[in-house]
């Protein structure tokens, strides 16, 4: 006999509830921050009452985790599988990243905006799961700079964290743009960085 499945609010499994309410408070974080965010706009636009939200998800900070766990495990397996693949010369390796990055978050693309929202608690379990998060992604841009400096024959360590503050920097500034940029799927976006590194750097 096949195992019933949790049902939820009328008659969806609860699973599929759970994750329909952490696709629009991604969405609803990801625009307005963690301060600003309001569960009862959350609960309208999943169409369940907000003491629903709290009965699944415990509190503001309960989802709120959610939310950011999905986005982070997402970016940081993603970028983690491109770095490790073979064959990939380092001068490519940043569009392969950026590549990675826009396919992850194509059609959630608010979720990036939780791994840098300035407005998350200083303390707390919020704060350091955020911080984790961050640490991670910025030992990948560390990397990634160093493997790029010494394929050119630099020696010279003492610029690479400059680098990879800059790298992060300007994935932030590409996603933030490509927000407001609907018509822009992942495959555009990656083939408009290529055109840009190329024109750039000759890459």
């Amino acid at each position: 006999m096949t195992e019933a499945r949790a049902v939820g609010t009328k008659g969806v499994p609860r699973e599929e509830r759970e994750s329909q309410i952490v696709r629009a408070g991604t969405e609803e974080f990801g625009k307005n921050g963690y301060a600003g965010a309001s569960m009862v706009e959350i609960a309208r636009r999943v169409g369940v009452t907000k003491p629903l939200l709290y009965q699944y998800f415990g509190s503001k900070d309960g989802l709120y985790l959610a939310c950011l766990h999905r986005a982070g495990d997402r970016l940081t397996e993603g970028v983690a599988e491109t770095m490790a693949e073979e064959g990939e010369p380092p001068e490519r390796m940043p569009l392969a990243v950026l590549a990675a990055i826009f396919e992850t978050f194509d059609n959630d693309r608010y979720a990036w905006k939780l791994l840098r929202d300035p407005t998350v608690p200083s303390t707390g379990e919020i704060a350091g799961v955020a911080v984790d998060y961050r640490y991670r992604l910025d030992g990948f841009a560390l990397v990634g700079a160093a493997q790029l400096m010494h394929s050119r024959g630099l020696d010279d360590d003492r610029d690479i964290e400059a680098i990879a503050q800059v790298w992060t920097g300007v994935v932030d500034s590409l996603i933030s743009w490509w927000i407001d940029q609907p018509d822009q799927d992942a495959a555009a976006m990656t083939e408009r960085c290529s055109r840009i590194m190329r024109n750039l750097f000759g890459w």
